[in-house]
């Protein structure tokens, strides 16, 4: 594919019987979408936006690692996090630790909603 401009008008479509857009082959074939690719669909005022959940997941990733690297976060910093991140979930799901000791999977406790 070459360049990725910020805007570009690429064909017209119609919706079929049943709801569905047809994506013209040789968008499908550059984006690399086949059957059942999901897509985001966004509302932009009276228009929508079709945004294969791949390229969001990348922009997703693009974004974080910006934001981690602008923090100068290190991967041995953030895995340090994990053991406190992990006790935060733990008691929020599953209550605080019994004066008795923590709460058993599979325990009454653990199946709390």
């Amino acid at each position: 594919m070459a360049s990725n401009p910020i805007l570009e008008y690429l064909t017209t479509t119609k919706i079929g019987e049943k709801g569905q857009v047809t994506v013209p082959k040789q968008f499908r074939h550059e984006l690399r979408l086949g059957t059942g690719s999901p897509f985001a669909v966004l509302r932009l005022g009276n228009g929508l936006i079709l945004l294969p959940q791949q390229q969001r997941f990348e922009e997703l990733c693009r974004q974080v690692s910006a934001w981690l690297t602008d923090a100068e976060l290190t991967p041995q910093m953030l895995l340090a996090t994990l053991p406190e991140a992990r006790s935060r979930v733990y008691a929020k799901r599953y209550g605080k630790k019994s004066a008795r000791g923590s709460v058993r999977p599979g325990s009454h406790a653990s199946r709390r909603k």
